[in-house]
């Protein structure tokens, strides 16, 4: 749990609050796009200016009127449940569109939750923005910044304004970052957020049957038994050629940079189908054999599954064995609660194994012994295996000291990867292997 001050960025829809987090905010990233409502989920990040640092929260529009869409009002309350938590609040205006009622309305919201709170006139791009600008004074703030977000105009003194809101003694600093970082991946609507919510015992995610719910990939961290797990939530992942609007491929560009950001996927997989789609099958593969993640795959929607879609689905896993035998499998159920306590155990556990070391003595004795038993030829000339050490955890990653790197292909580097897992707990972690004639350049 961070322990620095919390601020929120807040304002009526498309007023530029993401654009705003993207320029004050070092790591994550929000969508922005010219469409009301594209942040649905808030998302976070430390924003360290100065020495200084607090969490920043970025939010959908808010409205203070209910909606008849369950999905905005979901997003609607959940800001306004924010609100309540936070330290500061970055209260966004437009000063294209001048005045509205409904900035009233949130300002008389903010004087009344008695947060501190920093009036943010946006888009001071134009003639029309510098007209409007006197008509903001009226909301009653002490404090007003005239900013252009697009143009980084007033940032610098954002951070300024910010970082002084509290005596230095309060702020922590980001603590070192413990345990594995996990992503939840998988196609629209098979359960990632609701899952979410259930490990970190709240209703985080935005849970909804309309597919496309979550837009952007966003974090939390959960302390399990004394270390830290981040979680991600991602928007589903489609087939290619069915990503067709520039806001759905954004999606798949958030969930793929968090897959880039991880170390363990969960992918999670609907059971109550009767085989396993081919996007599924792509992201698995790619995750384990190419970009060399931890994997765990989750049968969800256990409570929907018949006998015969589990049947189906048995016989599909039988076709993909090369891979599924490498990684666990569990079955679970986000709606009647079953098997989703022993998630974050099992991601332990591969967390684990993903940061194993092996001894360069044990490595090589295995590897030399197996090639005596067994010699491995190229062609008709024989493969040598001179000494063999891990240089990486993260994933297990082993230098090969050989007689000839260029004749040890997919399957000589199978057979060693094979002895392996024979002799050591692999399962849901790949092997990596680099090979060299030399100890040289290690």
């Amino acid at each position: 749990m961070s322990k620095n001050p919390s601020v929120i960025i807040v304002g009526r829809m498309n007023v530029g609050k993401s654009t705003l987090f993207n320029r004050l905010s070092e790591n994550v990233k929000s969508i922005t796009l010219d469409y009301e409502g594209v942040t649905r989920d808030f998302i976070k990040d430390t924003v360290s200016w100065q020495g200084r640092f607090f969490d920043l929260i970025d939010t959908g529009g808010i409205s203070l009127r209910k909606s008849m869409d369950p999905i905005a009002e979901k997003s609607r309350q959940g800001v306004l449940d924010l609100i309540q938590t936070v330290d500061a609040v970055l209260f966004v205006c437009d000063a294209v569109a001048g005045l509205t009622s409904e900035d009233r309305e949130i300002g008389k919201l903010l004087h009344k939750s008695g947060k501190k709170t920093i009036l943010v006139v946006n888009k001071m791009d134009s003639k029309i923005s510098a007209e409007n600008i006197d008509e903001f004074r009226q909301l009653g703030f002490e404090t007003i910044l005239e900013i252009s977000a697009e143009h980084s105009r007033g940032i610098g003194d954002i951070l300024d304004l910010v970082s002084n809101m509290w005596p230095a003694k309060e702020r922590a600093l980001p603590e070192e970052k413990t345990g594995c970082n996990v992503v939840l991946l998988g196609k629209p609507n098979v359960g990632k957020s609701s899952l979410m919510n259930l490990l970190l015992n709240k209703e985080r995610s935005i849970v909804s049957e309309i597919a496309g719910t979550t837009r952007e990939a966003f974090s939390e961290t959960i302390s399990f038994y004394q270390e830290d797990i981040q979680v991600t939530d991602t928007p589903g992942i489609r087939r290619k050629h069915s990503v067709t609007e520039d806001l759905e491929s954004l999606m798949v560009k958030s969930s793929f940079r968090a897959l880039q950001e991880t170390d363990i996927v969960l992918l999670l997989i609907d059971a109550s189908e009767s085989k396993l789609a081919d996007q599924e099958l792509k992201l698995a593969f790619y995750a384990f054999t190419e970009k060399h993640k931890g994997l765990i795959l989750l049968f969800n929607k256990q409570d929907l599954a018949t006998e015969d879609s589990k049947e189906f689905m048995a016989s599909s896993i039988d076709e993909y064995k090369y891979l599924i035998k490498k990684v666990p499998q569990l079955n679970i159920s986000c709606l009647t609660g079953k098997n989703v306590g022993r998630v974050l155990p099992l991601v332990k556990e591969v967390c684990e194994r993903y940061n194993q070391w092996i001894t360069e003595e044990d490595l090589t004795i295995l590897f030399k012994a197996a090639i005596e038993r067994k010699p491995l030829y190229h062609k008709k000339s024989i493969l040598i295996v001179y000494g063999a050490k891990q240089i990486k955890k993260g994933p297990v990653t082993i230098l090969l000291i050989v007689n000839e790197s260029d004749w040890f292909g997919p399957s000589q580097l199978m057979f060693f990867e094979n002895l392996m897992r024979a002799n050591y707990n692999l399962v849901g972690v790949p092997v990596r292997f680099v090979l060299r004639k030399s100890w040289r350049a290690r």
